[in-house]
Order: structure tokens, then sequence, then C-alpha cells
């Protein structure tokens, strides 16, 4: 007996989409045709008395019910079966697990390796086990037409398969906080020797840190290349000073092994300046060791150790790349990162160390405050004592936003930006001055 052939979810989404798609469409053109030729045939002006005294037309009747019935009943048909074939797994599935939180994924494979991106063998059926750690998700490959809920407390699942190799987007389709939009990783759908290949590879000793940093999510809010996200960046962490505000008063601290310890612990209790408290407690949640691991790697994540961790991801500036390429070769070994040149102003130097630049965009995309490209200068509409009116972005205008920013709303925009008192007069000066450039 011959098995019966595998239908994969896009096969059966995209069936059900066309047969729906061709019915719904032929439908509108047989009603519009039929309304138009009625709008003619019956005009009042050609037909001023009616002629027909039928009150009604059983074979019509019937017509209207019957095919109908029958349209529906093809549309649920497919619908069904493809509804079907997306809960169905294939018995030589792969199982990984899934794990969601706010902002980031993690996978788990059967041998124990983690990554926050999906690897997946080219051809082979995948199912992933969905759970949440915090909140509602989703998630949502739409390469593959797959989309489901990461639901607290309860387990669920999708499955697929990449026919194709490829890297292929995946998103929470749940907005589940601040940083829903940068909650995307991807599908990497690699040759199935390949898959093997990486299954059975352990990462390197330097890798250990960043791969306990991906598993517990750290890296879903903090960068390793200075780039502003939720939270503060880990470029040169380690023994840098930091401004935090601990019970309502700032304060200087050394971000050494003891800081950092507490940080993860309990992150409440000292709120880095300019950033939201947004994230939750870890205490009991990390195994010792891992704890002490992660330690280990953020601590010497220096300024002078900067360049190897942020190679893998973003790639540090083309300044750092060309004198480490050029020591090397002097050499014979392995350069030494130079720590890597800024050319910030200093407006934008501020905007990134305040935790503007996870909120506010410089190209004009909307994130959860308005973009900073052409502010300066411009009319905006504010929400102010309830009332809707339009002010000019200028130097007072600035003052304001920093100083009190609930006092004036960002009309669409939620009130989510919390004061800076800490900013002197000549800071905001330095931003407007790096605002008025970016037209």
């Amino acid at each position: 007996m011959n098995p019966q052939p595998l239908i994969t979810t896009t096969e059966a989404v995209d069936k059900a989409f066309y047969v729906i798609f061709g019915i719904s469409g032929i439908a509108l053109l047989g009603i519009t045709v039929a309304m138009v030729y009625l709008v003619w045939r019956y005009n009042r002006k050609r037909e001023p008395v009616p002629l027909s005294q039928k009150d009604h037309n059983a074979w019509l009747e019937a017509t209207w019910i019957i095919i109908p019935t029958i349209l529906v009943g093809i549309m649920f048909w497919y619908g069904w079966e493809g509804y079907l074939s997306l809960r169905r797994i294939p018995d030589n599935a792969i199982p990984i697990q899934g794990s969601s939180r706010m902002w980031s994924w993690l996978f788990t494979y059967e041998n124990g390796k983690t990554s926050d991106k999906l690897y997946v063998p080219v051809g082979q059926p995948v199912k992933v086990l969905l759970t949440s750690e915090d909140v509602l998700h989703s998630f949502y490959v739409p390469a593959f037409r797959v989309k489901r809920d990461c639901v607290p407390g309860m387990e669920n699942y999708v499955w697929f398969v990449a026919e194709q190799p490829g890297s292929y987007d995946l998103f929470c389709a749940e907005y589940c906080g601040v940083a829903h939009s940068s909650m995307i990783t991807t599908v990497e759908a690699i040759p199935a020797t390949e898959f093997a290949a990486w299954l059975k590879a352990q990462p390197a000793t330097a890798d250990a840190g960043k791969e306990l940093l991906q598993k517990h999510g750290c890296l879903g809010c903090h960068s390793l290349n200075g780039s502003p996200m939720v939270g503060p960046s880990f470029q040169g962490i380690g023994g840098r000073q930091v401004i935090v505000v601990s019970g309502g008063e700032s304060r200087t601290l050394t971000s050494d092994r003891t800081y950092l310890e507490k940080s993860i612990v309990d992150p409440g209790a000292d709120i880095v300046e300019g950033y939201p408290p947004a994230m939750p407690p870890y205490a009991g949640r990390i195994p010792e060791e891992e704890l002490a691991g992660m330690l280990d790697y953020l601590t010497g994540l220096n300024a002078k150790e900067q360049s190897a961790e942020v190679t893998g991801d973003n790639a540090v500036s083309e300044a750092v790349k060309a004198t480490e390429e050029k020591e090397s070769g002097q050499s014979g070994q392995p350069a030494e990162a130079t720590e890597p040149v800024n050319h910030a102003s200093p407006g934008e130097d501020l905007a990134g160390k305040n935790g503007c630049l996870g909120c506010h965009s410089t190209d004009g995309s909307r994130r959860v405050g308005p973009s900073f490209k052409g502010l300066m200068g411009s009319e905006r509409t504010v929400v102010k004592d309830g009332h809707e009116v339009t002010v000019t972005a200028d130097a007072d205008y600035l003052i304001r936003a920093i100083r009190d920013p609930g006092a004036e709303i960002a009309k669409d925009y939620p009130p989510a930006m919390p004061p800076y008192p800490g900013l002197s007069d000549e800071d905001i000066k330095a931003l407007q001055a790096w605002l008025e450039t970016l037209e």
C-alpha cells in the first residue's frame, strides 16, 4: 500500500485560499452583471408600470438557495481540509522546542543545543512545540503559512516543511509590549547534511557566554554593538560607569560583577537612567553555573575586548577592521581589537546613551515615539489638557518635551516617555543641534 503523499502547510493553505478567492471572484462578477442588467432592464423610464403580478417563483428561489449552499460547502470543505493538514503532524517530523518571551525567541533541539534562530533541514517536516514564559506571543512564518499563539501555561505547536534552502522571516504577530516590533528572527533552512553537522557542533568556549545570553533572552533587549534597544547595550559593559535611578534618586555606579549580578537577579533595584523598567527579575530562574558563565562573559566585554563579539552580529566599524587586518599581517598573530572610533556628534551620542533612539527613529519610520527626522521646525499636533493643539517644534518645545513629556503628548502616540531632569541645558542644546541636521 503506497503511503499518502505529504501535503505541506503551504500547499494546504494556498489551495484553500485559491478556491475561496476564485468562488468569491466568480460570485462578484455574477452579482455585478445581474445588477447592471436589472438596473437597465427594469428602469422606471422604460417600464413605468410593473407588468408582472407574480409574488413568488419556486425555480428561482430554489436556485439561489441551492447554488450558494453548494459554493459555501465547497469553501468549507477546502478550508476544513486545510486546517486538518495544519494540525496533522507527519510521523517523521523533527521535534524542536520553541520558547517565546519579551522580546526574543529561543529554540531547543533534541540534543539540548539552543539557538535564537530556528535551524531546520530542507525537505524534512519540523514540529515546533510553542510555549511562552511571560505574556501572549504568536509564532508567525508567512513563507510557510503558519501562525499559532504562544500562551503562558499552555503548550501549542506548528509544523511545516522548508522545501528550498534560504532564510525566512519569523515574527511575533501578537502585541506583547514595548519591543514587540523588534521580536523578529529567522528560520534558517539548510541542507540535511549541513543541519546534522550544525546540530553536532559545539560552541567555541569564547561563545559560551553569548550562547547563555541568547538562551535567557538577554539579546532580545540588549545589543552587543552599541546600538540602542529596549535596554542598554552590552558593548563595553565590563567596568564602565553607569547612571542609575535607585529609590527615585540618581547615582553613578561601576558596572562590575556585583552590579551585573544584581541587575540580572533584581533589575528593578537600580534602573539605568533613560531606560524603562521593563526587565523581569531572574532570581531563581537561571542556574548558578549559567549565571556565573554570563557574568564571566559580560565582565569581559570592556572597551578593548569588544570587536570579537560585535563582528559576528553587526560588524565593527571599517576603521577597526582595517586596523586588525594590518596588525595581524605584521605580527602573524590575531590582533587585539582596538576601541571603535566614535564619529557621532555630541547630540547623537547623548541620544544613544539616554535611550532616545530606542523609541525614536532617525529615518522617518514609526516607533514607540515620533521619528526625529524632520522634527525641528515642523508643526506638531499634541494633546494638552485633553485638547488637541498645534505647536512648533522649536527649542522651547524640545525643552518641554524632555523636562515634562506628559504635558504635551504627540497625537496618536502613547504617553510612554519618562521625564529627563538630569539633562542639562547644554545637553539639550547639543540634542537640538543634532536634531536640526536630520532633515
